[in-house]
């Protein structure tokens, strides 16, 4: 397996949006967490979470294709499978944990972060109720795929049980935890 110095290199020569590289790194964050609970690879988990989108900024119309590629090409076919599933026509793909696992985790993360941004006290106190208000509300956040998010909770349920609001808890409070690295402070991140 490639290190993670290796992967945040090609995201940063990938990517030139501020926002999608705080992504990954949210969706890392949470992969890594994830991965720790369930007696997971943490690295797979994690670089699959930093790397899934590393081609979307720079070719949006082959997204994931580019990054696949790549990944086949290092040796990391499970990676390349899970990134390909995330992707909402790519569903019959989601048939691992990894995949499930990424599913669930990408676009309700950016999600969190977005319901944090619009709040004077950002992560600090924010509850799965106040996630879910916003969820319904399909201007805010337009761009999040609510189907996605739904599918998400959906399979990491029925891959170690739980239930949406402990999903949702795990995930705003490692946001909460690394508030200052992914997305607050985002100037300091890649200096």
């Amino acid at each position: 397996m490639f290190s993670r110095d290796v992967a945040l290199k090609l995201l940063l020569e990938w990517t030139d949006s501020e926002r999608l590289k705080i992504h990954a790194l949210v969706v890392e964050s949470v992969m890594r967490d994830f991965a720790r609970r369930y007696g997971q690879d943490e690295e797979l988990y994690g670089l699959t979470g930093l790397l899934h989108d590393a081609d979307y900024d720079r070719w949006p119309e082959e997204h994931p294709k580019r990054i696949i590629n790549w990944l086949n090409k290092n040796g990391e076919p499970e990676m390349a499978r899970a990134v390909q599933a995330h992707c909402p026509d790519s569903r019959g793909l989601r048939d691992n944990l990894l995949a499930k696992a990424l599913v669930a985790s990408d676009e309700i993360s950016g999600f969190v972060i977005a319901c944090a941004l619009v709040r004077p006290e950002l992560t600090e106190g924010l509850l799965p109720k106040s996630v879910y208000k916003k969820l319904k509300s399909s201007t805010f956040a337009a761009g999040v795929d609510r189907n996605e998010v739904a599918e998400g909770f959906r399979l990491i349920a029925e891959a170690v049980g739980g239930t949406t609001d402990e999903h949702l808890q795990r995930i705003i409070d490692v946001i909460h935890k690394y508030r200052n690295d992914l997305g607050l402070l985002p100037s300091a991140l890649f200096v």
